[in-house]
């Protein structure tokens, strides 16, 4: 959907942007052992790391969210709230949230050099830049392959777009191959096709199982490719999701925790998220649209983030309350930020030299902040860092190496840009 008050880029929205259908890139062999810290691949086993991403399609304003600048020429017309961590203070338009600022770690030293959406949201996902002859695997579909139990039948990237949006992008995953792509669930709906047509029976439904399962074996013994197998792999994973298509309805929750969340999309769709993470899924990453308010950026931020804030904090509370937050990491993240200067329609523009994003859960450091920008937000002054920084704090949290490589074709890529380090301030 198209907002007035958006750049008219057709990059502005994410979901018709980086989540197109497509085929994967050339697929080699993949190797990734010792990608896992020895001293955390005990744990890893007996405890399942899971990523949620929330991402805040269009670029959210840093003053409006995670480092306000009151009483400045930039600072905009709300004011800075306490937290539950002393020091520590967010703007106004976030009360629930922070309630939860004990969980939480801010990074407001992002300098990632980039003010154009696909290419924002490319280094928020890969954690690089782009480049002509290589693309990068998404972190979803880093954790897919790494994180994921192979016995799992829930996809290991699932992407919880607004309506509209439902498809399988092959392209995230790059060369780790399709296996890994996102699956995206458009309004949080189920995936298509997990319930069997009443007209078929179990009987019927099994045999025509069968068959396909013969068919496939005989056509790749002589066709196999990266491409069938993830053909194969898809409807074997269908089969076991109709055992579990009830992950997907939120309405066997209680009323009064679905109250909680709220009846809004995004609402529901946080709930969604934690169903499906306590459900076994390994990574999903819920999308809210749009904050890429060149005009009037003040009042879409109340009404933007006057639906982000109780649910994110629910969400936060609940995964806390089932013990789940210290194995799930929590990244609040957009492709930038807004322009400290205010332009004449009452907007902010795109930003990315100096914002910032929120972590919490999984090895994150409660309550930290990393890196400071100057008194009117126009540059960072402290701890600058940028998309790789980021990538190697994400992965060492969920207990990653982050200086390893993924093999194609022998050739080694490395996992993270080699150039960056991880942010040591915001992990426990």
């Amino acid at each position: 959907m198209k907002h007035a008050f958006g750049c008219g880029s057709p990059e502005h929205d994410l979901t018709r942007r980086a989540f197109l259908t497509g085929t994967a890139g050339a697929v080699g062999a993949l190797n990734f052992g010792g990608m896992v810290h020895p001293a955390a691949a005990k744990e890893l086993e007996e405890q399942q790391r899971r990523v949620v991403v929330i991402w805040l399609s269009g670029g959210v304003s840093q003053l409006e969210t995670w480092d306000p600048k009151p009483g400045t020429d930039t600072g905009g017309p709300f004011l800075p709230i306490n937290t539950t961590v002393p020091g520590v203070q967010i703007c106004e338009l976030l009360p629930h949230t922070a309630k939860m600022m004990h969980h939480l770690a801010l990074v407001r030293g992002i300098n990632t050099a980039e003010d154009d959406h696909g290419k924002g949201a490319y280094i928020m996902h890969t954690g690089r830049r782009q480049e002509p002859r290589l693309q990068y695997p998404h972190l979803g579909s880093v954790c897919s392959k790494v994180l994921r139990d192979p016995e799992n039948p829930l996809p290991g990237y699932i992407h919880i777009t607004p309506k509209g949006n439902g498809a399988v992008s092959a392209e995230d995953a790059a060369f780790l191959g399709p296996r890994h792509a996102s699956v995206a669930l458009s309004d949080g709906q189920a995936p298509a096709n997990i319930v069997r047509p009443p007209t078929l029976t179990e009987e019927d439904d099994t045999e025509r199982q069968l068959l396909r399962m013969r068919a496939n074996e005989r056509f790749e013994r002589t066709h196999r490719t990266a491409d069938t197998e993830a053909y194969t792999f898809s409807y074997d994973q269908a089969a076991q999701l109709m055992q579990r298509r009830s992950l997907f309805d939120i309405n066997k929750e209680p009323p009064r925790v679905r109250e909680q969340y709220g009846a809004h999309d995004f609402g529901r769709h946080c709930l969604m998220a934690r169903r499906l993470l306590e459900g076994g899924a390994t990574f999903v990453k819920v999308s809210h649209s749009n904050y890429d308010t060149h005009h009037e950026n003040f009042d879409f931020h109340i009404q933007q983030l006057g639906e982000f804030d109780r649910p994110f904090a629910t969400l936060l509370d609940d995964l806390h309350q089932r013990g789940m937050l210290d194995s799930t990491l929590v990244v609040v993240m957009s492709e930038f930020g807004r322009t400290p200067t205010i332009n004449r329609n009452y907007g902010r523009d795109h930003w990315s030299k100096a914002w910032s994003i929120a972590l919490a859960g999984c090895g994150i450091k409660a309550g930290a902040v990393a890196g400071k920008t100057n008194a009117n937000g126009t540059a960072v002054t402290d701890r600058e860092v940028n998309g790789g920084h980021l990538f190697q704090t994400y992965f060492k949290a969920v207990g990653i190496d982050p200086k390893k490589s993924h093999y194609v074709d022998q050739r080694p890529i490395p996992m993270t840009d080699p150039k960056a380090n991880v942010i040591q301030e915001v992990l426990s």
